[in-house]
């Protein structure tokens, strides 16, 4: 054990990896679970249901709007804020879809994905000893930014199979010493959606405690029962809420990190006083590219949020097949199974064994709550439906053999 440990005392990067559940009692980080199960499947030649992101390429116009770009010579620095014409796109994406009006040239701040938009706006308003309250599980990052900021992690637990919060746990998990709600919505991992009483209560919560909502949208085009609605868009919410959101999901170019801020001009001023010193800008010529894509017809979007269902449907009853019991998604890359009916109490483990027993890889949810709480979620995997059909059917046959074993 490090001296530093044994004193009870962390350094930056160790509490960052304490809070993401990394860091082991000898002080050295620890590979994350993500890692783990891709060289896993690496390996072994397992297909791939781990992490989130689709085999398949987005819209070819939006491809070939970043090559045009990078032809024509975009490849130095752009704004620090963002290039205006990805600006303008945001500002126009949010009239049209949510009818939220939002000034391009001081509400909006292109980031380099959603993350660094996280980053920036829990280090721009957390101060040691602050609360954080998110939803938990919850997606990992979260975590790991509100240690590193100092802050304290409240969790309001979601239960499977429906992922409903208690109102009750809600209200009492946010205090006046509550600077930041964090509201995932589409949810990572769950595919679960935000109800509008739960809605209407984070918004009452945050006036009356006087805390800042953030909201990670990142899946909001990839809902399959109906319209995203965001929280900035609710009566009373707008003054108080960080709209974060990313062109990845969306068009397929997860590895772009295009993200973007939405807020009024102070708050983004703030988080761009933080943003500026992270990656100071990305991506210059996939800026004008996002850009293209936020203005593609809307049957471009519907139309990948349908595929996405559809896939989703095929793995759901493929898991179902197998034995597992599923929680059915409503939104997002992700479904959640519960191993237990097949005899495996340790999601854990199982997950480390799947390339040998059916030649799968998934994510125990354990990956995304803390600690203390891993016991609630044991038995619970997250398995990625981001994937070609034929990969999806592949999957769910290899996965039989565990309810024929």
């Amino acid at each position: 054990m490090t001296d530093s440990l044994a004193q009870g005392h962390l350094s930056p990067w160790q509490r960052t990896a304490a809070g993401a559940g990394l860091l082991g009692a000898d002080g050295r980080i620890a590979a994350t679970v993500f890692a783990e199960m891709s060289a896993l499947a690496q390996r072994t030649g397992a297909i791939n249901l781990g992490q989130g992101f689709p085999d398949e390429d987005g819209p070819a116009v939006v491809l070939e709007a970043a090559i045009d770009a990078i032809r024509s010579g975009m490849n130095q620095y752009p704004p620090g804020t963002g290039m205006p014409v990805l600006r303008e796109a945001i500002a126009r994406h949010q009239r049209h879809w949510y009818g939220i009006e939002v000034d391009p040239e001081q509400e909006v701040l292109v980031t380099a994905g959603a993350t660094e938009a996280l980053a920036a706006t829990v280090l721009a308003f957390v101060e040691p000893g602050d609360e954080v309250v998110t939803f938990e599980p919850y997606y990992d990052a979260y975590a790991a930014l509100i240690a590193r900021a100092g802050g304290v992690h409240r969790t309001v637990p979601l239960r499977f199979p429906e992922w409903r919060p208690d109102h009750d746990e809600l209200r009492a998990a946010v205090t006046d010493r509550t600077r930041l709600i964090i509201v995932n919505d589409p949810h990572n991992p769950t595919g679960a959606v935000l109800d509008d009483a739960t809605a209407e209560l984070l918004v009452e919560l945050a006036e009356r405690h006087d805390a800042l909502l953030v909201t990670d949208e990142v899946y909001e085009h990839l809902r399959f029962d109906g319209p995203h609605r965001p929280i900035a868009g609710r009566p009373g919410a707008g003054s108080r809420t960080i709209s974060i959101s990313s062109g990845g999901k969306t068009f397929s170019t997860t590895g772009w990190k295009i993200g973007w801020v939405t807020a009024r001009p102070e708050l983004v001023t703030a988080v761009l006083a933080v943003k500026q010193y992270l990656s100071y800008v990305n991506g210059a010529p996939f800026q004008p590219a996002i850009a293209t894509g936020l203005d593609l017809p809307d049957a471009v979007f519907t139309a990948a949020a349908a595929s996405l269902g559809r896939r989703a449907e095929l793995l759901s009853a493929g898991l179902e097949a197998a034995g597992f019991v599923v929680s059915r998604p409503r939104a997002g890359y992700f479904v959640v199974a519960d191993a237990g009916p097949l005899g495996f109490d340790d999601a854990e483990e199982l997950c480390r064994r799947l390339p040998e027993l059916a030649g799968v890889v998934g994510i125990p949810v354990s990956a995304f709550v803390r600690p203390e709480h891993r016991h609630e979620v044991a038995r619970l995997v997250r398995f990625a439906f981001c994937k070609r059909e034929d990969v999806l059917r592949e999957a769910s046959a290899r996965l039989a053999a565990l309810g024929a074993a």
